[in-house]
């Protein structure tokens, strides 16, 4: 029987991380994967819909270089293409992590893994046959699949999942989406600016229910701008396929009706891919359709770890590679810092973008925490109006020691300037730290600095 220190069930984000970080501390490293190296992230998931986004963006943009003293025509659009090369950079991605496995002396086992005792593997081929491999260690990343509810049913045909949603290379004319999260909003804004008619459902009263307040309000004033339909604060829904449609049953202010799409996206959350794993027989324990762990991402079962999306929110791939990381480390003897979750920056790529870090306000005040606001629009931003980017703001939330407790970006660039301020909170820094940074002009990251200042009534350019 072959023998490993680590072996890793998924090479997801999280898994081919930890495995890469395993192998790097010396160990001897496998790798067990039924699908494509990268896992759903990659390949059906936060690569493959940032390409399509990228096409639903630059449709917007070439509507707007008049005003720039660009005169051009838009000839058509095409959403099979878009899909298409979406695919294609998935693709040439997955080969670049099976390179970095290749790199660091990870073998890749190719097959499901089942977990038949706290030191041994089954691993089942494609092919049919079926292999077991003994271990020290064993980190579970397994990933997540999506819910369901009863009237809320994914066939895989008219009543798709985010999967299906990205392999769609022949756009539908109309779709009901169902659940107004980041999977939802940002198929929402790809569809409808390539001529799909868009109405999102959400029994919250707001679209990106889990984020700031304001931040919803200035996605829903640019969504209304496009086209898009939205029922915010849904009593109840149910979606039925028709066979040639989908009917769209729903209670709305008290008021039942029923509305016909050609297709439904539900996207009303993730579970755990818990099952057939081999959870049950080592006893490992489970919660709620996640695995149970401590801060180590350790189970109940000591040498067996688990991470990413199956071991519960937030399901972010970032959140996964750098759980990864502790595992790996936790494994290896080091000693390692607990992650706080409310360090993770949460990222939406709709235009405009939204990302975030720690408290919203809403919270604050329902825990009675003291704090201060500094709220900028980019609209009075130079960076920003020069370059036609003024749409947005930047908020943030100040303790009363001048500490970040909670940051919020509508924009453009909006996930690309939330890193200053995750290192800013992470590193536990307080307003006299980021004043003393100096910020280059023009930028739309002066903003950064100039809403804390904000927070303190010393804002010096608004």
């Amino acid at each position: 029987m072959k023998s490993f220190d680590l072996i890793v069930l998924g090479a997801g984000p999280g898994g081919y991380v930890a495995a890469i970080r395993a192998a790097q501390l010396g160990h001897k490293v496998a790798i067990i994967e039924e699908d494509k190296m990268g896992g759903v992230c990659l390949n059906r998931g936060c690569i493959p819909t940032k390409a399509v986004l990228k096409s639903a963006h630059s449709v917007h943009e070439i509507k707007d270089l008049k005003a720039l003293g660009i005169d051009v025509e838009l000839k058509g659009l095409n959403g099979s293409v878009a899909v298409k090369r979406s695919k294609q950079i998935s693709e040439r991605i997955s080969k670049g992590v099976s390179f970095l496995m290749k790199k660091n002396n990870i073998e890749i086992l190719e097959g499901r893994g089942i977990l038949k005792t706290s030191t041994t593997v089954e691993v089942k081929a494609k092919k049919g046959h079926t292999d077991t491999y003994q271990f020290k260690s064993c980190i579970v990343a397994s990933g997540a699949h999506y819910k369901s509810f009863p009237g809320l049913l994914h066939d895989g045909k008219r009543l798709i999942g985010a999967w299906e949603a990205i392999k769609l290379e022949e756009l539908p004319k109309s779709i009901a989406i169902v659940g107004a999260g980041a999977i939802g909003v940002e198929f929402a804004y790809f569809w409808n600016a390539f001529g799909v008619e868009v109405h999102i459902f959400e029994l919250q009263n707001r679209l990106l229910p889990i984020e700031d307040e304001d931040s919803s309000i200035e996605v829903e004033k640019a969504y209304k701008k496009y086209g898009i339909k939205m029922s915010l604060g849904i009593e109840k829904i149910a979606a039925k396929n028709n066979g040639n449609d989908v009917s769209i049953s729903v209670t709305e202010k008290g008021e039942a009706s029923e509305q016909k799409f050609e297709m439904c996206l539900i996207a009303v959350g993730m579970t755990g891919n818990i099952s057939n794993i081999g959870l049950e027989a080592l006893g490992i324990k489970t919660d709620r359709g996640f695995i149970s762990v401590n801060d180590t991402y350790q189970t109940n079962v000591p040498n067996i770890y688990a991470i990413g999306d199956v071991s519960g929110p937030p399901l972010l791939a970032h959140a996964a590679s750098h759980e990864g990381v502790i595992a790996a480390e936790h494994i290896s003897g080091k000693e390692v810092h607990s992650l706080d979750k409310m360090n993770i920056p949460g990222c939406t790529y709709c235009q405009p973008q939204v990302a975030s870090v720690g408290y919203t306000e809403r919270t604050l005040k329902e825990q009675g925490i003291e704090y201060s606001v500094g709220k900028l629009p980019f609209m009075a931003n130079g960076k920003a109006v020069a370059s036609n980017e003024k749409i947005g703001f930047v908020k943030t939330l100040i303790g009363k020691y001048g500490e970040l407790l909670g940051a919020h970006i509508v924009g453009t660039q909006a996930t690309e300037l939330i890193h200053e301020y995750v290192l800013f909170k992470t590193m536990e820094g307080i307003d006299e730290d980021i004043f003393a940074t100096v910020h280059p002009h023009p930028t739309l990251g002066e903003w950064l600095s100039e809403s804390v200042m904000a927070a303190k009534g010393r804002s010096l350019n608004f």
